[in-house]
């Protein structure tokens, strides 16, 4: 990096069920930005889905924005208007102004419409670079159906699970519940295809839990996973770089929960974190194996966080799932993984922003013209 100041976009909210969580994520981000080194613009997403910038923008994010006292802003599928721009409505028309060019996007945007793909979709029409994965990697990493079968063609084990549409639940559900309890028997997980933070996770014991579950995880979305449940331990690694990424030591978490569920994670703080995981070292090597391997599978970039479950009888390994814009919290696993590997959280941050402008390097080095 040259004297210049990077200027580095910082995106949060969004429209997901974990709006509030990407809040705490960004929080911690933008204390560990350099402002030495980076000019930070922030760009907020209501749940409605408006962008917004202003001063101090996150705290208004988090006392409850008033969007009328903010400005509209958006950044335009147009390579050739690079930038974020903002709405000047006045005169009856609307007109794009230039607020600042960008540098780097940093998306701190969980679940849906941020790490699905679609963010990320419309940052590469605008050329512009940003932190993480891209597309593909986004959106496979997201969809724990697609994400699953991937793994399984790449001979990373996995948990039994079947696939349900909302729609068969919706129009079917007794016939639904019997291919469930087909799986496995009870405990059952059900789970959202399509979001994180272990939003719409329900342990089911039973029938009526089942049911409960399934309504439950089929207001997040069209697509409902259904898996075996297995008494496990919950180890995660943090994985880092582009082409040639490394993983960090393992780490175990303890939850205060039957399961690590979103109260466990955010809201109480009686769950352990044991770092690194008291596992054997043929165990960690081989999780660290794993991650590695799962990260290039998808064609990950930059980040993600790679959770197992280490079968407590039987000692197997399976994969759980894979987050691409992991929590960045206080009490998130990620950076923690990384400090426990020798790596600052302020190190790790400019070092996210670093891989995203190779990352750009290296795409723009493709020939998009085919020329005889």
């Amino acid at each position: 990096m040259n004297d210049k100041k990077l200027r580095i976009g910082v995106i949060f909210g969004g429209r997901s069920g974990e709006h509030e969580i990407s809040l705490l994520s960004t929080r911690s981000i933008l204390s560990a930005i350099n402002p030495g080194e980076f000019e930070v613009t922030q760009i907020g997403i209501t749940h409605d889905g408006m962008w917004l910038v202003g001063e101090d923008l996150l705290s208004k994010f988090e006392g409850g924005v008033q969007q009328k006292e903010q400005t509209k802003a958006a950044i335009l599928p147009d390579p050739t208007q690079s930038g974020l721009f903002v709405f000047d409505s006045s005169n009856q028309e609307i007109i794009f102004k230039l607020l600042a060019e960008l540098d780097v996007v940093f998306p701190v945007l969980h679940g849906t419409f941020g790490e699905d793909g679609t963010i990320q979709g419309l940052l590469e029409l605008a050329e512009i670079a940003y932190v993480g994965a891209g597309v593909l990697g986004s959106s496979v990493g997201m969809d724990k159906g697609v994400f699953r079968d991937v793994m399984k063609a790449n001979g990373i084990p996995q948990v039994d699970t079947i696939l349900i549409l909302r729609r068969e639940i919706e129009d079917s559900i007794e016939k639904v519940i019997s291919q469930a309890e087909a799986l496995s028997g009870y405990p059952l997980f059900t789970k959202p295809a399509n979001l994180g933070s272990s939003v719409g996770i329900t342990k089911c014991m039973n029938r009526s839990d089942l049911m409960e579950g399934l309504m439950d995880a089929a207001q997040y979305d069209r697509r409902v996973l259904v898996e075996r449940g297995v008494k496990a331990r919950e180890i995660e690694v943090s994985v880092l770089g582009n082409d040639d990424p490394i993983a960090s030591v393992p780490g175990e978490i303890v939850p205060s929960a039957d399961f690590y569920s979103y109260e466990a994670k955010y809201i109480d703080d009686r769950s352990e974190l044991l770092i690194p995981a008291p596992i054997p070292f043929e165990t960690s090597e081989q999780i660290k194996d794993y991650a590695v391997r799962a990260f290039l599978a998808v064609d990950c970039a930059g980040m993600a966080r790679v959770d197992f479950l280490l079968d407590d009888d039987s000692g197997d390994i399976y994969l759980n799932e894979m987050n691409t814009i992991p929590g960045f919290t206080k009490i998130s696993m990620y950076p923690k993984l990384w400090e426990a590997s020798g790596l600052a959280f302020e190190d790790l941050v400019k070092r996210l922003i670093e891989l995203a402008l190779e990352r750009r390097a290296d795409r723009d080095r493709t020939e998009w013209r085919y020329q005889r």
